[in-house]
């Protein structure tokens, strides 16, 4: 019987904190922090308007090597580690793929992408593909990857290899429980403990660059408004204070 150890996910009041939070906005800030490259690079949405934000159950594909590695489809399907990160979903999960950019194999299926909504999975981060599109794309679930096949796992040079464990995902580090955030701009990995300080400071750049939005669609001056100059930050204090009333 195989075993693989579970995550360690974050506390749900924080997933909520950075619901409202995009993509580019949590990259900015995780720059400013310190991290220089979060964005998966070249795993691009396949639901244009969907976006999730959640902990990620991370699995890790390896070169194939025959004498580790299922022959076929359906061969011992408990030895087969893609289907063991499906059984840690809980909802509001996120699946982390290292697939290594393989373009030939279906890392999953209808099959196993409708048990993972079941079990309340949101979405997958997959560097490489998925198969059964014309079923897939009828599925409510969040998919950023490099594309589709027709190719089962097993028609081509890469194996599941290990389960929770650190990936290099489109090669950026990727740690199981840390938390994803996608949407039409692509995905990116939040280190948990970066996560309270980017939800404070995207709410509080939200709301200038709201203000800046209306001052800007007025034909206002983009040189006080994007960035806010003193001026501008003290038109947006007093407008502010009006909107808190």
């Amino acid at each position: 019987m195989i075993e693989t150890p579970d995550i360690t996910r974050p506390d749900k009041a924080l997933i909520e904190a950075l619901r409202d939070v995009g993509s580019a906005t949590a990259a900015g800030e995780l720059y400013r922090l310190g991290i220089r490259q979060p964005h998966l690079m070249g795993l691009t949405t396949w639901h244009p308007g969907k976006t999730l934000v959640g902990p990620a159950l991370t699995l890790q594909w390896m070169p194939r090597r025959e004498d580790m590695s299922a022959n076929h489809e359906y061969a011992d399907p408990e030895m087969q580690l893609h289907r063991h990160v499906m059984y840690h979903t809980q909802p509001g999960d996120v699946i982390v793929v290292d697939a290594r950019g393989d373009m030939g194999s279906g890392v999953f299926g209808e099959m196993m992408l409708t048990y993972f909504l079941g079990k309340g999975g949101i979405g997958c981060v997959i560097d490489g593909c998925v198969r059964d599109w014309p079923h897939v794309s009828k599925l409510d679930v969040g998919l950023w990857m490099r594309g589709v096949t027709p190719n089962h796992g097993w028609q081509n040079h890469i194996m599941p290899f290990a389960v929770n464990t650190p990936v290099a995902c489109a090669g950026v580090l990727v740690m199981p429980g840390d938390i994803i955030i996608a949407d039409d701009d692509g995905a990116i990995v939040v280190p948990v403990k970066f996560a309270h300080d980017i939800a404070k400071k995207s709410g509080e750049k939200n709301e200038w660059e709201e203000f800046t939005r209306m001052k800007l669609s007025q034909g206002g001056e983009l040189r006080k408004y994007y960035p806010l100059t003193a001026e501008a930050q003290a038109e947006y204090d007093a407008w502010k204070a009006v909107q808190k009333r």
